[in-house]
Order: structure tokens, then sequence, then C-alpha cells
């Protein structure tokens, strides 16, 4: 008689089985489906549909510093330069110790230029960059990803989550 019980439970075990491989397997794919959600505070979206995580530099003690002396920069983030004029605005790499792509742009968001991965500076004189022409938004990203995320001269990039 035993063999005749046991049967019953292997049957008991073995869907209970299926079932709980199912559940884990439909937790993932519903786990897999959830999309990231937006970055919370400061950022662009970028003409792929790629956002951007960014610290909002406004001073000029926050503009000089800009991203110096940082090892990295995180996937996905920049830093936004928001200048109170919309005349023509070069930067350098001095002490900068990672390549950057730096996107200027005009009141509009439309890019105007694109110096794709500028190379840090490591010793004097370090040259300028960017166009000749205003552009009171500039936008510093990992070298590499303007790119990658289908940024050109004359395509759009939107601003979001900025205070006035």
């Amino acid at each position: 008689m035993s063999g005749g019980n046991s049967h019953p439970r292997r049957l008991t075990f073995f869907f209970a089985l299926i079932c709980a491989t199912s559940a884990c397997h439909g937790a993932s794919k519903s786990a897999d489906a959830v999309t990231p959600s937006a970055p919370a505070g400061p950022r662009v979206v970028l003409p792929s549909g790629a956002v951007y995580a960014v610290e909002v530099v406004r001073t000029p003690e926050e503009q000089a510093q800009g991203l110096m002396f940082r090892e990295s920069l995180p996937e996905r983030t920049g830093m936004l330069f928001l200048f109170r004029d919309a005349a023509p605005h070069q930067f350098w790499m001095k002490n900068t110790m990672i390549p950057l792509d730096i996107v200027w742009l005009d009141d509009s968001g439309r890019v105007v230029f694109v110096s794709a991965k500028t190379p840090p500076c490591r010793a004097d004189p370090c040259p300028d960059y960017g166009p000749a022409v205003p552009a009171p938004i500039v936008l510093e990203i990992a070298g590499g990803m303007a790119a990658k995320e289908k940024v050109t001269v004359g395509s759009r990039i939107s601003v979001e989550g900025v205070p006035k």
C-alpha cells in the first residue's frame, strides 16, 4: 500500500514544483517588464530618447569648477551649465580627468555645437573649445555618448525639472 500512497504524493510535489516555478518565472517576467522611471530632479532628454540626470551649475564659481578632478562620471549623468547671457561660452579641460562630450544649446534647446571626446588637458596652455555663436546652455556628458545618443548640430535636447 505504501507504493500506492507515494504516487499521489509525487504528483502533488511535482504539481507544487511546477506552480512554484511558474510563479517565479511570471514574477521574473513582470519584473523585467518594469521600465526604470525617469530620474527625479534635473534631467535632459537626448535625441535618442535617453534620459540623463544632470547637476545644474549656475554660479560663476560652480561653472569654473565644472567636472574638474572627477575620475569618472556615472552612466547617464552629466552637468548642465546655465548662463545668464546668450554670449558665446568657451570651455577648457584644465584639471579634468576624463574625456567629455560638450554640447552647446540655444534658448530653445537646439544643439548649435558639439565638441566630441574632448580630451583632458594635462599641461598649460589648455585649448578652448566652443562655438563663436551665442549658447546660454551647455551640457557635458561622458566622452563618446553624444554620438551614441544621436546628438548632432540641429537636434533638440529637452531640459526638464530645472527650476527657473
